[in-house]
């Protein structure tokens, strides 16, 4: 983007403004037009060079100017650079089909397939240049100008028809609204993608208020465009690369003058393209960048090789899914090894603060992983895991990422949650609430209680999981919106909740919302072991909630005193504390995050939620036996087949151990507890077997 001449506004000084009420409006309308200009400049400069002209105060001068005169002389208009923060919401994504067809482009990781390529053009058109260009992992987007201003983003979707998400693409910085001095067509192709440091502190802030983090910037780009809000939008780090010219009326003949023009126009455009006369240019560019990978601050999966000449691409043409005239050399995936982007603290339902280390994306087994738990901050401080280093992945039991070891230490930088050696120790405070926090042992809990954001999400979504009480519908996701729009502060107000209420929610229709309303309305009859495991009590698990059910009727389990829930089978001394302090008896010294138990209970009867205890079909064959499963049993799930168990006596855990008498293998099992029942002797039963000696003689 050329620096605009003859305008006072983009040269690096502030400027003073008099009284807006003393310009008239072909004043103010002229002032306005030169500031969007300047404004425009200092975006490009600042969002696309990252080499900014003014000082930030400066900026924020203009800038407010700008926005003052719009708003008193009704200048208002959608192109202008104030009306980046978001629009009205959307009630749903709008489809468009694309001016251009938006085609995929062939890959391999393969070097015989490059060359392969090569020799295919070369057999067509002769020798040629390749213009080379980063492969981005991100997702295409079409951007449509019409005489200079941006009419319409799209996505590529099946690469005919895309959702319009115009009003979110509106809010990119990088992205121009108005191109002055631009051809009166043009069709851009572009990446969105979400920049590495800004996919890490969002990921960072998401753990930090209870909700599960992004996968990697794909994942979380692509999910970001597509809401619904564009103010929600406008709030998280997008960024976007222009790289092709779909079509213009501008004359040009190759893709270095395409991107020439882009680069004219104010795009951002990728500073690592490159030309070279021959395939074996492209093949030592891969190695260069895929050595660069880890230091940009974008992710890549590979480069791009594009014949240069547009004469020579038409000759070439396309195929019903690819166009013949380029080629993806791909980057094979990252595996084990990574770093540690940052380190953030988790708070869970009970207040427990559980450290999160932030990776750079790697692929293990198959599945891409952006983060690792650590059990506390004595494990974080053994491993030496800190901001910068460099650790190995592994996932526990085939699920759970864990930090294995560190490979290299890295900084001594620990970031805001460490000391001067480095290592890490938790914050002071709650990073949700601000609460102070307590140490119990080697744990540290946040004294929040329900009024802790991160707590309440976490124990409405334990209140409605399968092994609670089974809420369907009521997920992650509806459980942060409930949260953050305040029509639920504590447990009892699910049941106050209306079809009213919901239907004005974002992704609720009046249908999905009743239907959440009466599944919420049929566990008021819950069964009172599942009622028990509900409540979050620490320490008490569904196996427990079924012994104390099995013991107890709810008044008489909030008046039992430590000594009588030592009686019960597998209630040692904690866990009777655990639960005397939950309904407010005892000192509660270790369990003063989970008080204020009797007064949730009374509160949810009041709104009809009154648990019963479930009659008990004891049978010798099931009495004492210990069942794990693994893998899945057709026709049943899990919750199921535990049900059908426990109620005839016998125990289901999740883990072997020494103390499981069968370990049941359904369909498509893991090896973990195989390889543990074959330690600790345990006796392996198949599907089969298990439906003919447990559950068609006893059904």
């Amino acid at each position: 983007m050329k620096k605009p001449e003859d305008n006072p506004y983009v040269e690096p000084h502030t400027p003073e403004f008099g009284d807006t009420d003393e310009l008239s409006e072909d004043e103010a309308r002229e002032q306005v037009e030169s500031l969007r200009e300047a404004v425009e400049y200092h975006d490009y400069r600042y969002y696309v060079e990252n080499d900014p002209a003014v000082s930030d105060k400066t900026y924020d001068v203009l800038y407010d100017r700008l926005e003052t005169l719009e708003d008193e002389f009704g200048l208002r208009d959608e192109d202008s650079p104030t009306q980046r923060v978001g629009g009205e919401p959307l009630d749903e994504l709008e489809t468009r089909e694309h001016v251009v067809e938006m085609l995929s482009i062939d890959s391999s990781e393969d070097e015989d397939e490059v060359r392969r390529f090569d020799e295919r053009v070369r057999d067509e058109v002769g020798d040629t240049d390749y213009h080379l260009e980063p492969k981005f992992d991100g997702f295409s987007i079409e951007l449509v100008y019409e005489d200079g201003t941006l009419e319409a983003a799209v996505t590529r979707g099946d690469g005919v028809v895309g959702e319009d998400v115009t009003e979110n693409i509106r809010t990119v910085p990088s992205v121009p609204l108005r191109i002055r001095d631009a051809p009166e067509q043009l069709v851009v192709r572009g990446e969105v993608y979400m920049p590495k440091d800004g996919f890490q502190e969002l990921n960072k802030q998401r753990v930090e208020r209870g909700e599960e983090p992004f996968a990697n910037p794909r994942n979380a780009a692509a999910g970001t465009v597509r809401l619904l809000d564009p103010s929600t939008v406008a709030e998280r780090p997008l960024d976007v690369f222009a790289y092709d010219v779909m079509s213009t009326t501008a004359e040009i003949g190759s893709q270095t003058e395409a991107v020439e023009l882009l680069e004219s126009l104010g795009f951002r455009v990728n500073d690592h393209n490159r030309l070279v006369d021959g395939i074996d240019g492209f093949v030592e560019y891969r190695e260069e960048m895929l050595e660069k990978r880890d230091e940009l601050d974008y992710e890549l999966d590979g480069v791009i090789a594009k014949v240069n000449d547009f004469d020579r691409r038409e000759t070439l043409g396309e195929t019903s899914a690819h166009p013949r005239w380029s080629f993806a050399y791909k980057f094979p995936a990252k595996t084990d090894v990574t770093k540690v982007a940052d380190i953030a603290v988790q708070v869970g339902r009970t207040g427990k603060l559980t450290p999160v280390v932030l990776l750079e994306p790697v692929e293990l087994d198959g599945v891409t992983v952006s983060r690792a738990s650590l059990h506390n901050q004595k494990q974080a401080r053994r491993l030496g895991v800190r901001k910068g280093a460099t650790v190995e992945i592994e996932r526990a039991g085939d699920v759970i990422p864990q930090v294995r070891r560190v490979v290299e230490e890295g900084g001594k930088d620990g970031g805001d949650d460490s000391r001067e050696d480095g290592g890490f120790r938790m914050p002071e405070a709650c990073p949700a609430c601000g609460s102070d926090i307590v140490r119990d042992g080697e744990h540290h809990y946040c004294t929040g209680g329900v009024a802790c954001p991160a707590q309440l999400k976490g124990r409405l979504e334990h209140f409605a999981s399968r092994d609670a009480l089974d809420i369907e519908g009521m997920g992650e996701e509806v459980v942060s919106v409930l949260v953050e729009e305040g029509l639920v502060e504590s447990l009892p107000d699910l049941y106050d909740l209306t079809v009213e209420d919901l239907s004005a929610l974002e992704g609720f229709g009046e249908k999905s919302a009743q239907k959440l309303v009466d599944e919420i309305g049929a566990t008021k009859d819950a069964d009172l072991d599942d009622f028990l495991t509900a409540l979050g009590i620490r320490r008490v698990g569904k196996e427990r909630a079924r012994k104390l059910a099995g013991v107890f009727s709810l008044d008489e389990l909030m008046e039992a005193d430590e000594e009588t829930l030592l009686g019960v089978d597998d209630v040692g001394p904690e866990v009777a504390e655990s639960v005397v302090g939950f309904f407010g008896g005892g000192d509660g010294k270790s369990d003063e995050n989970d008080s204020g138990g009797r007064e949730v209970v009374d509160a949810l009867r009041e709104r009809g939620v009154e648990p019963e205890r479930r009659e008990t079909d004891t049978d010798d064959a099931f009495e004492g036996l210990n069942f794990v499963f693994t893998g899945s049993v057709e026709g049943y799930t899990r919750r199921e087949l535990e049900e059908f168990l426990e109620l005839r006596g016998a125990d289901v855990t999740s883990s072997v151990s020494g103390e499981t008498d069968y370990l049941v293998v359904g369909e498509n099992p893991g090896t973990t507890k195989r390889e543990q029942a074959d330690e600790h002797g345990v006796e392996t039963i198949g599907e089969d077997e298990f439906r003919e000696r447990f559950l068609e003689n006893y059904g």
